[in-house]
């Protein structure tokens, strides 16, 4: 689950009521696994890591405020979507988009009849494909490459394909270098879906087991 910054000590709170007290918080620097008394863990991917914590280690009770305090920092993002068929690229400063570019290519979906037209079909397609991946590619290094120097982080999002295939554009190895680790899982990208992934590029992801 993702859970916002802002609503992320509050969620530790109850998630203490629920399982009884905490009884220990692993914290390092890319991980932090909050271990309740009746067996529960509630265990959290730092984004925009390294925590910068003063100890690593276990310590007891509940020891969060150094994650909600570094997911609370201000920060400039860079976001890339990319489907195929449409990409959206932008900044966002606290979660708010302040620059963007988004544009959509036509791409047939997948052809399943048989004969030979089907061959043609499927050579349409990857030309579709192919133009519609080299347009998301330029709008990147248009729209993010003049902003890497003053943002914090790159977040991607989209068809994890899509995505891989832009890896090989030179140009944008600078960008994939900053990537955080996780790619977001978004629709269609849209402004409206740009918005939102601005918004869950600050969230913590939380998994409860």
């Amino acid at each position: 689950m993702l859970v916002e910054p802002e609503r992320l000590a509050g969620w530790f709170d109850r998630f203490a009521q629920r399982h009884g007290p905490i009884a220990h918080t692993d914290l390092a620097p890319h991980k932090v696994n909050v271990h309740a008394e009746d067996g529960a863990t509630a265990e959290v991917t730092v984004p925009f890591g390294p925590l910068d914590v003063a100890a690593a280690g276990v310590r007891q009770g509940l020891a969060v405020d150094e994650l909600v305090a570094h997911l609370l920092r201000p920060r400039r993002v860079a976001l890339l979507l990319v489907r195929l068929g449409g990409h959206s690229a932008g900044v966002a400063a606290d979660g708010t988009v302040v620059l963007s570019s988004t544009d959509r290519r036509l791409v047939h979906g997948r052809h399943r009849a048989g004969g030979s037209s089907s061959g043609r079909f499927a050579r349409r397609r990857e030309g579709q494909a192919r133009v519609a991946l080299q347009a998301a590619a330029d709008t990147a290094a248009r729209v993010l490459l003049p902003e890497l120097s003053s943002v914090d982080a790159v977040v991607l999002g989209g068809d994890r394909r899509a995505i891989e295939a832009l890896r090989g554009d030179p140009r944008l190895a600078p960008l994939f270098a900053r990537a955080e680790p996780a790619v977001l899982d978004v629709p269609q990208p849209r402004r409206t879906v740009l918005d939102d992934a601005a918004r869950r590029a600050r969230c913590a992801r939380i998994v409860v087991s």
